[in-house]
């Protein structure tokens, strides 16, 4: 027996049906348009509204040929969710966006890859579940289909070699250039380069393959124009602020210390709301959720907190 549903949308007010059941219709065109632009969970959650949303939702492929998996999905997306998810593509899968997705395996990749050889953007930062190898190995698979790929994303991606940069570098299809690009980006908000087809580089003072950007502070552009100096190295390498980018003197560590682990400048140091026992800061990243409120004056972080329980017990 079909699934019924009620129309008073289109009933006239005069209508004596207004309320009996209908056969559920086909969903408003307009709906089509919207749906390329939602997110994975956006898409689930339409198409767990209504059988005929379902349906528009698992029947268009337009919608899944751009796939972005993030949290809190990717912590637990594994193997055989990622292939039935790409497999409403039909094969046309253009970007395959992975972020922190740790259960990926190289076999669940590269079966997700052969059977879409149509993918020119591969990202899976922070996916540790996989190796250099079989990202490379994946790469291989496209590429001997003739694709083009214009970015791979690989930081997080556990024991990367120079051999393996260099591999994968030379599948990017993109001029010198944009290759050479230097990163100057504000690393706790606004996340990749946009213009780097990789995201990640060799480090000119370790040279390991790792995260490599420079300072985007006026002082330091100044010193680069002059060939004073260059702040361009991985996060071990130079200390960086969180909230900027800007590179951090070893001397000021101590000055500008946050509650959190993270790393900040003197600058986003004064501008950052302090705890008022220990008058330190969360960074943004870090903030949401933790804000104990304490009246208009400011909040009580969590480790102060369980102190000042300590010392009521005492």
């Amino acid at each position: 027996m079909p699934k019924l549903s009620f129309d008073l949308d289109h009933a006239s007010p005069g209508d004596e049906t207004i309320g009996e059941p209908t056969e559920p219709g086909r969903p408003h065109e307009a709906l089509f348009l919207v749906l390329p632009y939602l997110s994975l969970s956006g898409l689930i959650a339409v198409g767990e509204a209504c059988t005929s949303l379902r349906d528009a939702v698992c029947d268009d492929v337009l919608p899944w040929l751009e796939l972005v998996v993030d949290d809190p999905l990717s912590r637990r997306m594994r193997d055989e969710i990622l292939i039935k998810i790409t497999s409403k593509a039909n094969g046309k899968l253009r970007t395959l966006g992975l972020s922190n997705c740790t259960k990926i395996t190289n076999g669940g990749l590269q079966r997700v890859i052969e059977k879409n050889p149509l993918i020119n953007k591969l990202h899976v930062p922070g996916c540790t579940g996989l190796t250099p190898e079989g990202v490379i190995n994946a790469v291989k698979i496209l590429s001997a289909n003739g694709n083009i790929l214009q970015s791979i994303k690989i930081n997080g991606i556990c024991n990367l070699q120079q051999q393996h940069f260099q591999v994968l570098k030379s599948y990017v299809q993109a001029d010198s250039e944009t290759l050479e690009h230097k990163c100057s980006i504000n690393l706790g908000r606004e996340g990749d380069c946009n213009v780097c087809p990789m995201d990640v580089g060799i480090c000119p003072k370790c040279n390991e393959v790792r995260k490599v950007v420079i300072c985007p502070t006026e002082m330091c552009k100044g010193k680069r124009d002059r060939r004073l100096s260059e702040c361009r190295g991985c996060g071990s390498c130079i200390p960086r602020c969180i909230q900027c980018g800007a590179c951090v003197a070893l001397e000021d560590l101590d000055e500008a210390e946050a509650i959190c682990a993270d790393i900040l400048c003197m600058s986003c140091w004064l501008q950052l709301p302090k705890c008022d026992f220990c008058n330190k800061p969360y960074c943004e990243r870090h903030a949401e959720g933790r804000l104990n409120p304490l009246g208009p004056r400011g909040f009580v972080c969590e480790l102060c907190t369980v102190y000042e329980e300590d010392d009521i017990d005492v």
